[in-house]
């Protein structure tokens, strides 16, 4: 960056403004209160305006009842404005009042400025271990030549039974003290850096939707062209670069095997004699329960602008649609203005018209139709005995036995796929089965249908050939 950048960045840039702000620590104070210390994200005015006041009371009865003379509710209207742009103020649905969010140049300011306080402990032997472990897994799985691939492989492989060897004579080792403490404080440091890099990823979303919008106001060419220009370059939302990473963290996140072992090793990690002392141990087993709801919500923006854009097309396909008419409107108006008197010599031209000739000895010559005989006799059956059961030989699809099988599931696991429920209880039924696991999960709160997502249900008939379906991916959450 050069001098120029900088200075453009100090002009307009959010967060240097609410540093230059002559109240930045009452607004630092206050964002860390309210949002970051709890956690807490799309907070209501009335809930906001109570901790204001609260954090106001405390500096007035220190500072002087003059220090801070404007109200709560004033102080959050300003800082909302578009020209600071430090809280986000919106409505969010079925909430009648503005609900207000920090934005991402505000959450790198607090995150800079808690930074300043400095470190009794700065870990970096975990870091350099990182930055290893990031650089073999990019050359790795960027490497095309199999056999340096094999190779690999085999070091790994060999590395592996040398410490197995190790561990079966006895010789276990075991990670000190203090690479313990180094590991630990990095591994809540980056928790703690995802959790505030997921405001920076929704407001990169809006501003791809922002861009999104402008391409489709100022277009001018037709629909086809607007929809290949936005879709074959993948400017889309979901199609965008942060789109893609975004997609395979939620991926990797609602995977009940790969959440299953965090929660695992995080409450195995509380239990390390070295980590006994540290400060916040506990609360990383908290750590998947504090994405889901800040992941939820980036998931939920990207849901909603989806929509928006589709509306924002269809609202431009019917004005096209109304300008046409009108255009149709008036063409019959102008005609019908002079039809009393016809306008002498060529009144309109029309680019490559031409009117159909059909010779008459192209028509087919006339073919009568062919009558059909038709047997009307009616045969009377004999009185045989005919074996009714066939009629009532029909099955039944017990749904408290298919919720059963969902709550047996969800024992062992906070929330299981459909694919995951019939492994353990594999379909006997086939595709009615199926159907009544949709109904299930469309009548309950605790379920999730993923149109966008898809899996794969197979089973047995029984003759023995295998059947399979590809349907909607359905995810069941056990209710808290």
């Amino acid at each position: 960056m050069d001098y120029f950048a900088i200075n453009l960045l100090r002009e307009n840039h959010a967060g240097w403004s609410l540093l230059r702000a002559q109240h930045a620590p009452l607004a630092l104070t206050f964002f860390m209160v309210a949002f970051t210390d709890p956690n807490l994200r799309n907070l209501g005015r009335q809930d906001l305006v109570d901790v204001l006041d609260d954090v106001l009371f405390g500096l007035r009865d220190s500072m002087g009842q003059d220090r801070f003379p404007r109200s709560a509710g004033e102080y959050l209207d300003d800082w909302a404005e578009p020209d600071k742009a430090w809280l986000r103020k919106f409505y969010a649905d079925g909430r009648d009042e503005p609900v207000y969010d920090l934005t991402a140049s505000t959450e790198d300011v607090i995150r800079w400025v808690e930074s300043l306080r400095g470190r009794d402990f700065v870990p970096t032997q975990s870091r350099l271990s990182s930055i290893f472990n990031l650089l073999k897994t990019l050359v790795q799985g960027s490497e095309t030549d199999p056999q340096a691939r094999l190779a690999e492989l085999a070091r790994q492989r060999d590395d592996i039974d040398a410490q197995m060897e190790q561990i079966r004579a006895g010789e276990i080792p075991l990670m000190t003290p203090p690479e313990a403490v180094d590991h630990f404080h990095q591994l809540t440091a980056q928790a703690k850096d995802l959790l505030s890099d997921f405001r920076e990823v929704e407001a990169n979303f809006r501003k791809l939707d922002r861009n999104l919008r402008e391409q489709i106001s100022r277009w001018e060419g037709g629909q086809g062209d607007l929809l290949e220009s936005i879709f074959s370059s993948q400017q889309d939302i979901s199609g965008s670069l942060q789109g893609r990473t975004f997609q395979g963290f939620w991926d990797y996140l609602m995977s009940p095997r790969l959440r299953s072992e965090l929660h695992e090793l995080l409450e195995r990690a509380t239990r390390i004699e070295a980590l006994s002392t540290q400060k916040g141990l506990h609360s990383i087993t908290s750590m998947q329960k504090d994405w889901l709801p800040a992941v939820e919500q980036t998931q939920g923006t990207v849901r909603q602008l989806s929509a928006q854009i589709r509306r924002l097309l269809d609202d431009k396909v019917f004005l096209e649609d109304k300008r046409i008419m009108t255009l149709i409107r008036n063409i019959e108006s102008a005609a019908l203005a002079v039809r009393p008197a016809p306008p002498i010599g060529v009144f309109a031209e029309l680019a490559h018209h031409e009117v159909p000739v059909k010779l008459p000895f192209e028509r087919p010559l006339y073919e009568p139709s062919r009558q059909v005989s038709i047997n009307d006799a009616v045969d009377v059956a004999e009185d045989l005995e005919v074996d009714a059961h066939a009629l009532f030989d029909q099955f039944h699809v017990d749904t408290h036995r298919l919720e059963s099988n969902i709550d047996f599931v969800l024992a062992e696991a906070e929330q299981a796929t459909l694919a995951d429920v019939t492994d353990a209880f594999p379909l006997s039924q086939g595709l009615a089965e199926i159907v009544s696991y949709f109904q299930l999960a469309t009548d309950s709160a605790s379920a999730i249908i993923d149109p966008d997502a898809a899996q794969t249900l197979s089973w047995t008939l029984p003759d023995g050939s295998l059947r399979e379906a590809t349907v909607e991916k359905i995810i069941f959450v056990r209710p808290s």
